[in-house]
């Protein structure tokens, strides 16, 4: 504890029972510096949290509980709530998308200091229990405090944190002055990280690991170029247009949903990423490791299998509008990124000879009635010799290209 305020000399006997504005002004402003210099360069949101928590009580305020609840702009979660306890330390939580979530928001004193824009404090030794949803558990815990702030950021959104002890009238004038000068310093930090993770979750869902790293990183110059060898799994759905063509836009968007729920999770589970969407099929790649280049190649095909298998089961169990077939093509070879554009508006899109000879097998998978096709490129790297279906003439290439499928046991 080398490094908590209450060793700086600047800090009052926190121990007084005399309340002095000025010494918890000073306190108050000492963890505003360090949230808003040390605190800001952690790159771990449970070490803040449990940090504050430390500093907290080392200047005298006795708190046994903490929650942070901010916003998320994420695809599987409205938000992110992290909270401190003196018994388990910090955990996060993520709150769902939907009317569950809701439910228990409005039920909360969140809720209640978000409408009214006030900082809210209870004294649970009275608090009614049906009050807020939290009052029974926090009581089962000894807690007797409670207080509940709202933090607005700049773009608008609600968000706040709460304090619990089990000190009666933890909360009284002189912590309140403490906080008052820690709280906004909290404000702009979760301002800042949340606003980072925002951004990166957002890139990551819409370009992928690798391009949303390479933006990050600043490559957003028009014309830049970044290679990967790769196993590369192009995909996509049989029978889509008959089926769309009958269907409201919700529906195709069900459709679509369904049929990715087959593909993606066993892509990422053999560490594959993907690269792209487009339209009723995908673009992965399995990255080449160091000179390992067949455990990229085996990832991509046991995952095509996977997903084969998934959209087979689809269809016996009769959940979509009718039946949809499946097309996987495979290749071994080097995605490009790049940046193309005009103007202000680029997309990081994947482009090259490799990508394109990828999506044209893809179009033979209906034509030769196979469901996985891979190139000689990437039979070459397999540990099992696959059956050879011969030269074919692919869209776009002089000379025809050797395929093969899967070894049939």
């Amino acid at each position: 504890m080398s490094d908590l305020l209450l060793l700086d000399p600047a800090f009052p006997d926190l121990g007084a029972p005399a309340f002095m504005p000025h010494d918890a002004e000073r306190v108050g402003a000492a963890i505003a510096d360090w949230l808003l210099g040390p605190a800001l360069r952690l790159d771990d949101g449970n070490a803040l949290l449990a940090g504050l928590a430390e500093r907290l009580n080392a200047a005298g305020l006795p708190v046994d509980r903490i929650t942070i609840a901010v916003d998320a702009l994420h695809s599987e979660y409205a938000g992110i709530g992290r909270s401190w306890t003196r018994e388990d330390g910090p955990r996060v939580r993520f709150f769902p998308h939907g009317d569950a979530r809701m439910e228990v928001y409005r039920a909360s004193p969140f809720y209640h200091v978000h409408r009214t824009g006030e900082w809210l404090v209870l004294d649970l030794r009275v608090e009614p229990d049906e009050r807020f949803g939290i009052v029974a558990e926090l009581k089962e815990g000894g807690h007797q405090s409670y207080l509940c702030i709202p933090i607005a950021f700049t773009n608008g959104t609600e968000n706040g944190i709460s304090l619990a002890s089990r000190t009666p009238d933890a909360f009284g004038p002189r912590a309140m002055t403490v906080l008052r000068k820690v709280v906004p310093a909290l404000a702009a930090l979760l301002e800042v990280r949340t606003a980072h993770k925002w951004l990166d979750d957002v890139l990551r869902i819409y370009v992928g690991d690798e391009p949303h790293r390479e933006i990050l990183g600043g490559s957003i110059r028009r014309g830049q170029v970044s290679r990967i060898r790769s196993a590369m799994l192009f995909a996509d759905m049989r029978g889509y247009t008959r089926l769309s063509s009958g269907l409201q836009p919700e529906e195709t968007v069900e459709l679509l949903n369904t049929f990715f729920d087959c593909l993606v999770p066993p892509i990422e589970a053999g560490g594959g990423e993907v690269l792209k969407y487009m339209g009723d099929g995908l673009l992965a790649i399995f990255r080449d490791r160091g000179d390992d280049t067949g455990g990229a190649s085996h990832a991509a095909l046991a995952a095509a299998r996977e997903a084969n298998a998934g959209v087979e089961a689809l269809n016996r169990a009769g959940v979509l509008p009718g039946p949809i077939g499946l097309g996987v093509a495979l290749h071994h070879g080097e995605a490009a990124y790049g940046n193309v554009g005009s103007g202000s508006r680029l997309d990081f899109t994947v482009i090259g000879c490799d990508v394109n000879l990828a999506s044209r097998i893809g179009r033979l998978n209906r034509v030769l009635d196979e469901p996985i096709l891979m190139s000689k490129a990437f039979a070459d790297h397999l540990w099992d010799i696959p059956d050879e279906l011969g030269p074919h003439a692919v869209e776009g290439f002089d000379e025809p290209v050797r395929l093969y499928r899967p070894r049939r046991v």
